[in-house]
């Protein structure tokens, strides 16, 4: 079964990248977020960020109309989920918010919908079990920016059903990602490769060997990385990796152990491009390097 009506839970950085998607896609889609402020800011973001697309040439106008159409921002969870077919978590990494969430939305949509995380890092099958529904619970693990980046890792826990992983499958061949499946395991691939490489990363900054870009450029030019390991952890958001690698330290022992470094720079309100400075300063727009 194809979906027709997606609801998204979260209007963060992830949730609205997301959001604008499965629009563009051609799926009915329902934004959510309790923080009318942030529903607003979500909107004018996609509608933003729908506009330079049409200027560069990358989509008609009359598309850029209709993925507009087909996005509801809405401030109550109900309202989000009635007739939803699949529903994408997309709230901060914190197990017991994301039960609590999910466990609401259980009894607000049809029996056959799939509940899905966008977790990086948290067990798939712990929520699935604790929400008492795990053969239609999974992980679809989406990179930042979503209406960008190709890569969807869709995580299969250990209740999942086969149904799930198949309709998970073809909603990524819809949206025009390219799937991986894998078992529900800490960090499962790509956040496990991804953070064991930026903090080695922080590290190397921490003992001076080199300055950022330095560091970044050794991974963007010598192993032909997009974007090296500082910069696309000041996108992703310095308190985003601390708490991956403080999942990771303590589900997979000492390779995992926050740096003192990104400690300190979260402690300072250095979170990354969200709040203007991390490893490097983004308030220009632009990232520039620091010292």
């Amino acid at each position: 079964m194809s979906f027709q009506r997606v609801a998204v839970l979260g209007a963060g950085t992830m949730g609205r990248g997301i959001a604008q998607l499965c629009a563009q896609a051609g799926l009915e889609l329902r934004l959510y977020d309790p923080s009318a402020e942030q529903l607003t800011q979500a909107h004018a973001s996609i509608q933003g960020q729908l506009a330079r697309l049409v200027e560069k040439g990358k989509l008609p106008a009359a598309e850029q109309h209709a993925a507009l159409e087909r996005l509801r921002p809405a401030a109550e969870l109900d309202e989000a989920c009635a007739g939803a077919e699949l529903v994408i978590e997309a709230a901060p990494e914190v197990m017991e918010l994301k039960v609590s969430l999910l466990s609401q939305v259980l009894r607000l949509v049809p029996s056959e919908a799939l509940l899905a995380s966008n977790t990086s890092s948290l067990s798939v099958t712990e929520l699935g079990q604790r929400l008492g529904a795990p053969a239609r619970t999974l992980g679809l693990h989406f990179f930042n920016p979503p209406p960008v980046m190709p890569l969807l890792e869709i995580v299969r826990g250990v209740g999942t059903s086969e149904d799930a992983v198949e309709r998970a499958l073809g909603f990524a061949q819809r949206l025009g990602k390219e799937p991986i499946v894998v078992r529900d395991f800490p960090g499962f691939a790509s956040s496990r490769l991804g953070v064991a490489l930026g903090a080695e990363a922080i590290r190397m900054l921490e003992q001076g060997v080199a300055s950022a870009e330095d560091i970044d450029r050794a991974m963007e030019l010598g192993y032909r990385h997009p974007m090296g390991p500082l910069k696309l952890t000041d996108l992703v958001g310095l308190d985003v990796r601390l708490a991956i690698l403080e999942h990771l330290h303590r589900e997979l022992g000492e390779p995992f152990r926050p740096p003192a470094l990104l400690r300190q720079l979260v402690r300072a309100g250095r979170l990354g491009k969200k709040s203007g400075r991390g490893f490097y300063d983004w308030s220009s727009g632009q990232p520039r390097s620091i010292g």
